[in-house]
């Protein structure tokens, strides 16, 4: 299986949350993963709210980024350019989702066709998710595990 992981999928690998022994399991599925290069900043910006509003701790947090440090390389890493980010606007208007969510999308769909096999789109975010069915890709978790 090839996975595409948004944000909200990713920082299940990093915080113990519902769903995060899931997202470990089907990740671990996986032949290669990928993910927007600017999920990095967006699941680091995550961490540290985290952080500062105390829902980890500050050892976990630090944790939690030199993990990130050890996996990052290994993953899949979209582009963003005028052309994708020219096509995440499309795709909000078209689905009516946020920039980062747009983004994601757009990366998903854009990597699916350059390789040229199905991509399945991890997400926690149920706009996000929606919206990739909606565009024919298939969406990790089936609706329940939120």
């Amino acid at each position: 299986m090839i996975l595409y992981a948004d944000t909200s999928a990713l920082v299940k690998l990093f915080v113990a949350e519902e769903g995060s022994d899931a997202t470990h399991d089907l990740f671990r599925q996986a032949s290669l993963l990928g993910t927007s290069v600017l999920a990095r900043a967006e699941l680091e910006a995550a961490l540290a709210r985290a952080v500062r509003r105390g829902l980890i701790r500050d050892e976990d947090g630090l944790d939690a980024r030199r993990r990130l440090e050890i996996v990052w390389p290994t993953w899949v890493r979209i582009a963003v350019d005028e052309r994708l980010v020219a096509r995440a606007g499309a795709l909000a208007w078209e689905y009516g989702l946020r920039g980062y969510d747009a983004v994601h999308l757009a990366a998903a769909l854009v990597w699916q066709e350059r390789i040229g096999y199905p991509v399945v789109v991890a997400t926690f975010d149920s706009e996000l998710g929606e919206a990739a069915r909606q565009a024919s890709l298939e969406v990790w978790p089936a609706a329940g595990l939120k």
